[in-house]
């Protein structure tokens, strides 16, 4: 098998290499969840890039990746479907907006009903 030829440090794939023993990267800060009534999250629906399957989408959840996925699981539980968290994006499947709006402000959060 050939080797493929690396034509700038793109190539790597995002890694960063260094010598440094002091060497942080910026990013390695642990992001503090907001309290639920400091939540600014948007519930929008979606088909697009999804093979034609509705999905409801929420978004703009400041906090920790475990918070979120937590979140997700709530929602997931409470609309009794399957979904995923991506990307800092709850999805799940199905029209449940109006649902998972109700849920959300149930449980305290300020949330908006995005789109038609």
């Amino acid at each position: 098998m050939a080797k493929k030829k690396m034509n700038s440090l793109e190539d790597l794939g995002g890694f960063v290499f260094s010598t440094n023993d002091d060497f942080e990267l910026e990013n390695d800060t642990v992001e503090e969840t907001l309290s639920q009534k400091q939540q600014q999250l948007e519930a929008h629906f979606s088909n697009k890039g999804r093979g034609g399957k509705i999905v409801t989408v929420i978004k703009g959840f400041v906090g920790s990746e475990e918070d979120l996925k937590a979140l997700g699981k709530l929602l997931k539980v409470k609309c009794g479907v399957g979904g995923s968290v991506k990307d800092g994006e709850i999805i799940i499947q199905g029209n449940f907006r109006d649902k998972i709006v109700q849920i959300l402000e149930k449980e305290g959060y300020n949330v908006k009903r995005v789109g038609g």
